[in-house]
């Protein structure tokens, strides 16, 4: 899990530092889901079945999850950015509004496990977890190799 949040967030500062760049970054974004599809795709075994069925659903769950995190994320750097001036009024609200963003996160992920189960056994959503995160350590341990050879 820890990973997974360490990934979000190199994503997440990845698109802030290559939005002036839109279409370089559609193209690695793009790139990595390739990637993760095929490794998802591969760790789980999945059925031709079972792929028509679990990709739509898993695509949908990625996009909104991302989207939640891209427009909570940008509400809360703003904040960050003047936290020195925050009273603790404004800083109590804004805690309380990061637990509520970390519960619908958490919800949106009930759902998706809830609607996974009715696709796939529970080993392959357990695998599901498991290669999410080494995928996740992978790709961080391949941006890491890239930054110290430059």
């Amino acid at each position: 899990m820890k990973n997974y949040k360490l990934l979000s967030l190199l994503l997440f500062f990845f698109s802030v530092a290559t939005f002036g760049q839109p279409g370089k970054f559609r193209e690695k974004r793009d790139q990595v889901r390739s990637l993760k599809v095929a490794y998802i795709t591969s760790e789980l075994q999945l059925t031709p079945d079972e792929s028509a069925k679990f990709w739509p659903v898993y695509n949908e769950f990625e996009d909104k999850q991302m989207e939640l995190k891209r427009d909570r994320m940008k509400s809360y750097i703003d904040r960050f950015e003047s936290s020195e001036k925050l009273s603790e009024k404004e800083a109590t609200v804004l805690l309380n509004q990061m637990e509520s963003a970390d519960d619908e996160l958490h919800q949106l992920r009930k759902k998706f496990i809830s609607t996974l189960k009715t696709i796939l056994p529970s080993v392959k959503i357990l695998k599901l977890k498991k290669a999410e995160g080494e995928f996740s350590k992978k790709l961080l341990q391949q941006y890491r190799d890239k930054k110290i050879r430059r």
